[in-house]
């Protein structure tokens, strides 16, 4: 048996001087000054310094073994640190512990890196090694703001008469969107379980169900390509409401973010949230989810153009194509290798090329040479003015088709913030981007899709365009936006079966289909489902604004690789012929 600790190591502040106190942790720092061992130890709360003297000499042989990382339990007394030795860069800087006992609960290897916040080594390294990794303060504090986060949305909720309500894990397959990940069925041959991507059809079931307001911290499963911000498996706060209008959901949620953030982190926050229409953000910002911490907004310039006799520019317009600029703040000092670095960048996004005027005090310089013939000074005085351009400055010009000139310039709309330091990372600038289109065309298919998912609702005045042109049909969908990520999104649920079935004809599902996959939800649907909606904002991508990362892995605790592996496990790994065969399956190895 161990001597348990009297107090953490965090605690050991000047109000315990001269008290006797035990600590448990893990050796951070050991360091011999000829006879006297000093020794940082570390848990959960921070470090405290003790020292050990050959006065104490079981003490002081037990220290002198220590290492980094053994596990001790060190008894004695809190004392005032000598003149001149105070350390202000820690909390527990004022004191130390005179060591008059220690234990050795545990000792460890040498770890593979060192565990510190200067020293973050190789992250396949950290992944392999995670239970390591997570012992550095700044994971452990990620671990604790993640707690802090969630525990906030608990007891907000649930103040507001929501009830947690655990879904199951195991689902039926309703392919849709992203890929499902599938678990065979032992018992029927043949047949699987599909994991959540959501628990939309069942929070909706709730709701039929006459839960009225739920909630969950819900684990969702979506087999799609990683990235930084993408994993496997995510969490989100998942919740839907019984007779209630979009602004009851969006005065849930900003009254959560808005109490929330000031109360687990230094983020200034802009209330109340902005809102702005699918067609406003696009237009304006190129993006629906647009960073709104500077402003830099697209510009119009066709009306300035049209007729001036330059081909790419007319052709755009005649064709119903968009010519938008972008204002590019000290961009005449850029160099033409840096513009046609742009230019390149710009095609990346779809564009066939980029045309940058740059605003000196000797006039307006440009690569696009030949483009002079046709637009005068009149029309390059009219640009600048319109953009908001001053001398000293760049003009990014676009012309295409809209979809492609939003996607380029909304790209470097995000680049000159980046560069010119206009992205406040003590800010978050939240808004409500509502009025999405209910379909999107898909051109493989040859049908429409839903935008957002195909248990939203049409606006009711858009209702007749289901029959006429469902392009043109607006969807009762939001989504919460900040700082050019996408935190959550939702929408007002269908709840008449009659009309659920009208959107599943419109995507091209005949009846079979419709009862095969979602026969259970239209059925629900004839027992007096209440109007309902709800959203579900992401836990994770919420902590990646908190903490100033674009790496989702740094805010969970056993994430995976950008290649979807778990270096520390071996997942995912084959199995033996018996469990295949156990669930009679065999394996179809891809070609080489």
């Amino acid at each position: 048996m161990f001597t348990q600790r009297t107090k953490w190591c965090g605690e050991i502040l000047a109000d315990t001087i001269g008290e006797t106190v035990t600590v448990n942790g893990w050796v951070q720092k050991r360091r011999d000054h000829g006879g006297v061992i000093f020794i940082d130890l570390r848990d959960r709360s921070g470090v405290v310094q003790a020292v050990f003297n050959e006065d104490s000499p079981e003490a002081h042989r037990l220290a002198d073994q220590a290492r980094p990382e053994y596990v001790l339990s060190i008894t004695g007394k809190v004392r005032q640190r000598p003149e001149g030795t105070v350390n202000p860069a820690m909390p527990t800087g004022e004191v130390e512990i005179l060591g008059a006992s220690v234990e050795i609960l545990n000792p460890s290897r040498t770890p593979p890196f060192m565990i510190s916040d200067e020293t973050i080594g190789d992250e396949i390294l950290r992944l392999k090694y995670r239970y390591l990794d997570l012992r550095r303060p700044s994971m452990q504090a990620n671990m604790i703001l993640r707690h802090k986060v969630i525990q906030f949305m608990r007891q907000y909720l649930s103040a507001r008469d929501f009830i947690e309500v655990e879904t199951p894990i195991f689902i039926k397959s309703t392919p849709e969107g992203a890929r499902d990940y599938l678990v065979p069925a032992r018992l029927y041959p043949g047949h699987f379980y599909a994991l959540p991507q959501s628990p939309q059809q069942l929070k909706q079931l709730l709701m039929v169900a006459g839960m009225e307001r739920y909630f969950q911290i819900a684990k969702c499963f979506r087999d799609e390509d990683p990235r930084a911000d993408r994993q496997p498996e995510f969490t989100q706060l998942d919740l839907e409401m019984s007779f209630v209008t979009q602004d009851d959901v969006l005065n849930i949620i900003e009254g959560l973010y808005t109490e929330m953030i000031p109360a687990v982190s230094d983020k200034q926050i802009n209330t109340p949230f902005m809102r702005l229409t699918y067609a406003e953000a696009m237009d304006k910002y190129g993006v629906d989810k647009p960073d709104l911490r500077f402003g830099l907004e697209l510009t119009h310039i066709g009306d300035i153009v049209r007729g001036c006799g330059f081909r790419v520019f007319e052709a755009t317009l005649e064709s119903g194509g968009h010519v938008k600029a972008l204002r590019w703040p000290g961009g005449a000092a850029i160099g033409r290798a840096e513009i046609d670095r742009l230019t390149d960048f710009a095609r990346a996004q779809g564009a066939k090329g980029l045309v940058s005027l740059q605003y000196t005090a000797d006039g307006v310089k440009t690569p696009s040479t030949s483009m002079l013939k046709f637009i005068t000074d009149e029309h390059l005085e009219r640009i600048r003015v319109a953009t908001g351009a001053e001398v000293g400055d760049m003009v990014l010009v676009v012309a295409d088709t809209p979809p492609v000139v939003a996607k380029a310039l909304g790209a470097l709309r995000l680049e000159a913030g980046r560069r010119n330091g206009l992205m406040d990372p003590n800010k978050m600038m939240f808004a409500w981007v509502v009025d999405f289109p209910m379909f999107e065309w898909d051109e493989k298919t040859g049908r429409w899709d839903a935008a957002h998912h195909p248990f939203t609702s049409v606006k009711d005045e858009d209702l007749h365009w289901l029959d006429t042109d469902p392009g043109k049909a607006r969807a009762n969908a939001y989504d919460l936006v900040c700082n050019g990520a996408e935190l959550a999104s939702g929408s007002i649920r269908i709840h008449r079966s009659d009309v659920q079935s009208k959107i599943f004809d419109l995507m091209g599902y005949d009846e079979a289909s419709i009862q095969e996959r979602f026969g259970h939800i239209i059925e629900a649907f004839q027992y007096g489902a209440p109007p309902h909606g709800g959203i579900a904002p992401g836990i994770d991508r919420t902590l990646m604004l908190l903490l100033d990362t674009d790496n989702i892995r740094e805010v969970m605790a056993f994430p995976k690789t950008t290649a979807g592996q778990d270096p520390m496990t071996g997942a995912p790994s084959p199995v033996d012929e018996a469990q295949l065969k156990e669930l009679s399956l065999s394996v179809i190895w891809p070609e080489e």
